[in-house]
């Protein structure tokens, strides 16, 4: 009662001062707002920005776990692959192991910290310089970011990243709500095209594989998406996606968890279930017209194309970063098509779009990231014809029934 008497006293003090924000915000974050409507109502519901954002985080959780997790098992199991030691997955005995999670705990939390200390200090400033209150939006955008970056992800840049992805992802649109590019997905591209050697390859997904580079005892780490663009052998069978244990970013290797938490999304009523299906559809469609490709014997195996075409279509759904995509990203609501015609189109060309560049483009095999941000920019354009669309229909039923 102490530390909230104190707030609510410093919340009066500079109420209507620049510094309010900055206040208010603590106070609602660890205590419910003590203020009523006194008019009346419209509609009165549950849920609120924060407690949907919430909602959001309970979803990922689970995905950070095993990526705390799988940071520790794959740097072991490289470790043990550069001593040609075979390492086995065992759920009594590498889950067990402490060293895992420790050495996870230890790389992953960091970038959390700096994701949300950043983050919030950018919003913190916005909010004072503004005179409007501090927004709940980067809660999720905070745990995204760590979970969609390598693991040896060096902090200064992830922190550079950040400022730039709220900023300009965001801010200069007017904040939460008014944002036309997934601010998570936008500092993920800053990164990609800044720092292209710490986010590409095959010794940045696996912690401690870049600090080894060159040495003769070096580990490696190459992604299930890197040896197919270079059309090489894939050490790893579909259990081993669907479950997680593979190289990639953080949170982006369990199909199982990500199936989960869409399908929580699902039943919160949170996300939207026309775009995750509409994602997997469009992805089926293009990975069975690579698959069509192949066997028609239309691309020789020789060709740079060969490894991602030739790959199972329902394999593309399990591999790389397209089912968290899918389901934590594409599904923004801020950013995603509003109408229900449009959801169908704007999941359906993204997923079509991230295998066709996943495939085109063998130096950067994981497309979801930029077939999310193009059609972030196409989803107004798609609702509004789908809106000209239904108006244009209802005024012809109108004329056919005064005709």
């Amino acid at each position: 009662m102490g530390l909230k008497n104190n707030l609510h006293n410093l919340k009066e003090k500079y109420k209507g001062t620049k510094m309010a924000p900055a206040f208010n915000a603590i106070h609602t974050f660890l205590y419910l707002p003590n203020e009523t409507t006194h008019n009346g109502t419209h509609i009165k519901v549950a849920d609120d920005l924060k407690r949907t954002m919430n909602t959001v985080i309970m979803a990922l959780v689970p995905c950070l776990i095993f990526g705390i997790f799988n940071a520790g098992y794959q740097h072991h199991a490289a470790i043990d692959a550069a001593k040609g030691i075979a390492t086995e997955v065992s759920l009594m005995g590498n889950f067990l192991t402490w060293d895992n999670f420790v050495i996870g705990a230890w790389t992953v939390l960091p970038l959390v910290i700096v994701s949300y200390v950043v983050g919030l200090a950018v919003e913190f400033v916005f909010a004072v310089i503004k005179g409007h209150e501090v927004e709940e939006g980067y809660l999720v955008t905070g745990m995204l970011v760590p979970l969609i970056v390598p693991i040896d992800t060096p902090l200064w840049m992830l922190a550079v990243a950040v400022i730039f992805g709220v900023v300009i992802g965001k801010e200069v649109f007017g904040g939460t709500g008014m944002n036309i590019l997934n601010p998570a997905l936008t500092i993920r591209a800053f990164l990609f095209f800044a720092y292209p050697t710490w986010m590409s390859g095959d010794k940045v997904w696996v912690h401690g594989a870049k600090a080894m580079e060159g040495q003769p005892d070096a580990i490696s780490g190459e992604t299930i998406l890197g040896s197919l663009a270079q059309n090489q052998t894939v050490a790893y069978d579909w259990t081993d996606m669907f479950f997680g244990f593979i190289p990639g970013s953080v949170g982006e290797t369990s199909a199982l968890l990500i199936l989960l938490g869409g399908l929580f999304l699902i039943f919160s009523k949170i996300g939207s279930w026309r775009i995750m299906l509409s994602s997997v559809l469009g992805a089926v469609v293009m990975g069975l017209i690579f698959n069509g490709v192949v066997d028609a014997g239309w691309i020789s195996e020789s060709s740079k194309f060969y490894g991602l075409m030739s790959t199972d279509f329902w394999m593309h759904l399990l591999i790389g970063g397209f089912a968290f995509g899918t389901v934590y990203m594409a599904t923004d609501p801020v950013t995603a098509s509003q109408t229900n015609k449009g959801k169908w189109i704007y999941g359906f060309l993204i997923g079509f779009i991230s295998i066709m560049i996943r495939v085109f483009n063998p130096a950067y095999p994981e497309g979801v990231m930029l077939a999310i941000l193009l059609m972030n920019v196409f989803a107004p354009t798609i609702d509004h014809y789908v809106v000209q669309g239904n108006v244009k229909r209802r005024m012809k039923r109108l004329k056919l029934k005064t005709a």
